[in-house]
């Protein structure tokens, strides 16, 4: 003998769970119209950049005759960095006597001499591209070819 509630069941189940409250109902409600207000906070927080996208300059120098050799460096930094970053340039080779280094007035940078080199600094966010003139004088006038005698630091300020 069968029941004549049990097709009934599923339906009767799901009508009680569609009549039971939902748990998010507490958090919401309806406000007229103009009476509702909310608050928010936000805060984004852009984490500090500073990466050097182009390093280039020749491998090696070729002196003259006379003990002299010149190259170009062109150095591309990118910065959010607030304050700014510095480079240090310093000699690597010994066998070098002078060093002359200017940068173009119109990259946005500082150049300042240092007691063993140079030192670059731009002082504000953003990409700075830096052509850097070097002009070497060797003390050893056997030296025809030199390895590329500076050495590039980085630093935030």
């Amino acid at each position: 003998m069968s029941t004549p509630l049990r097709p009934f069941l599923p339906a009767a189940a799901a009508c009680a769970l569609l009549l039971a409250p939902a748990t998010g109902m507490g958090d919401s409600a309806w406000a007229p119209r103009g009476n509702a207000s909310a608050a928010l906070d936000f805060r984004i927080v852009i984490p500090p950049v500073m990466r050097v996208l182009e390093n280039s300059h020749p491998r090696q120098l070729d002196a003259s005759a006379s003990g002299e050799a010149s190259a170009q460096q062109r150095l591309v930094v990118l910065s959010n960095l607030k304050h700014g970053f510095c480079v240090s340039l310093r000699r690597a080779a010994p066998q070098l006597g002078t060093w002359e280094l200017q940068a173009d007035p119109h990259s946005g940078v500082q150049l300042s001499p240092t007691a063993d080199g140079y030192r670059l600094c731009g002082t504000r966010p953003g990409q700075y591209t830096v052509l850097l003139q070097h002009r070497f004088g060797t003390r050893d006038s056997q030296a025809s070819a030199l390895h590329w005698p500076v050495q590039t630091d980085i630093s935030a300020i």
